[in-house]
């Protein structure tokens, strides 16, 4: 672990990916993360492949992903006993950190004014669905309805004339992004408190992370009076631009061009695609002629680079001064050399010393490569927890015995 949070304590009574996946980002840069689970069942999380969702793997890399380097401690807060006993952590505590609905943090007795009976500097974190105000302050959902289908990237993604929706790339895509920014939101916090003494309220949203990614296409949306949206299927990207798009490969594969100084790349892509003599053509000779001849120099370079495989070109573009990138799966991005590299992989074990890698939390500090760890068992430093509070066996095995804790 590294020592940027070092000192930080975390108590987070959270389930899933979007919140807990914030504090182990911050696991990660040494904060002493609490996980409170559900005293019977755990996280929901742990128990997502009998939902017929995901498969039964040996890894459950869900899990790990989002919880990474925690300690784990099962309370029933609905118990009174397990309540005073979150309210102890939270004594020691410098964030509280909740997925929870407005609704469900009063029934519990954990609301803001609850903890902060408690703890008054604590920083007191929500990650919400929609937010808490407003006409839907009180629903609950996941990524794909409020980061992707309901911020509008599911519709600007989705090509017209397609016959069904593009979905997101994958499981927690949206969470992920906004457990970052979560993170990001603690750290302002606490640097704030640092300074002032004055603890803050702390909300995100998947909804409002899902604004922000989209931001600017949102603001210009705004200004045209027309929605954003993908081109046709078939379409091209840049209808000025050739060299702003993706283009197939023999091999079914893409590359994707993003040079959006035209005419300035064109003359070496040419080269590069063994076409010298198109920089010479008069339909493409200026700026002015290749944006207005565009078309045309798309349906040569689809020709060209359809010529042969995506290898062949991620070789042959190793020298291309514009920007590129072949259009990579999953799995070529975790043996991608660059990816290699710089550490974005992280290897770890899980309890049962089963070897595995994640993707690494995306921010490094001095230059190092982001360790990981793995997820806590279901439980697994309850007593550990209890002790640190003070508490004897007698005492612990009391709370057992009336179902306060696993």
């Amino acid at each position: 672990m590294l020592d940027v949070m070092k000192g930080i304590r975390i108590l987070e009574v959270a389930e899933h990916t979007f919140v807990p996946a914030a504090s182990a980002v911050l696991a990660e840069w040494g904060a002493d993360v609490i996980k409170v689970e559900h005293a019977e069942r755990g996280d929901a999380m742990r128990g997502l492949a009998q939902t017929g969702v995901m498969a039964a793997t040996k890894v459950h890399v869900l899990m790990e992903h989002s919880n990474r380097g925690k300690r784990s401690i099962g309370i029933d807060i609905a118990k009174p006993q397990g309540l005073e006993l979150v309210y102890r952590i939270a004594r020691t505590a410098d964030i509280f950190l909740t997925n929870k609905t407005p609704s469900v943090l009063r029934k519990l007795k954990i609301d803001v004014a609850d903890i902060r009976k408690q703890n008054p500097k604590i920083i007191y974190t929500r990650g919400t669905a929609f937010g808490t105000r407003g006409p839907d302050g009180d629903k609950g959902g996941y990524d794909f309805t409020g980061f992707w289908c309901r911020a509008g990237s599911a519709a600007s993604c989705t090509p017209q004339g397609l016959p069904s929706l593009i979905s997101q790339p994958g499981p927690g895509y949206g969470d992920s992004i906004g457990a970052m920014t979560i993170a990001g939101g603690i750290a302002g916090a606490l640097l704030k408190r640092e300074r002032t003494g004055e603890p803050s309220v702390v909300d995100v949203s998947l909804l409002s992370t899902g604004v922000w990614a989209l931001g600017q296409g949102i603001g210009l949306s705004l200004q045209s009076g027309f929605a954003l949206a993908s081109p046709p299927v078939g379409g091209h990207a840049a209808a000025t631009n050739p060299l702003v798009g993706s283009y197939r490969t023999s091999d079914g594969r893409f590359i994707a061009f993003v040079m959006l100084q035209a005419f300035v790349y064109w003359p070496d892509l040419c080269e590069h695609l063994g076409r010298g003599e198109l920089a010479k053509d008069p339909r493409f000779d200026s700026a002015q002629n290749l944006a207005k001849n565009a078309l045309a120099a798309v349906e040569i370079i689809r020709e060209v680079i359809g010529a042969k495989t995506l290898a062949e070109w991620t070789q042959r573009f190793q020298t291309l001064r514009g920007q590129w990138a072949p259009v990579q799966n999953v799995l070529e991005v975790a043996a991608d050399p660059q990816v290699r590299a710089m550490g974005y992989i992280a290897e770890t074990k899980t309890a049962d010393g089963i070897p595995f890698e994640l993707g690494s939390s995306p921010v490094q500090f001095d230059e190092k490569p982001t360790p990981t760890a793995r997820s806590p068992l279901f439980n697994e430093h309850g007593d550990e927890i209890l002790q640190e509070l003070g508490m004897d066996w007698d005492q612990i095995l009391e709370l057992r015995a009336a179902g306060a804790i696993a």
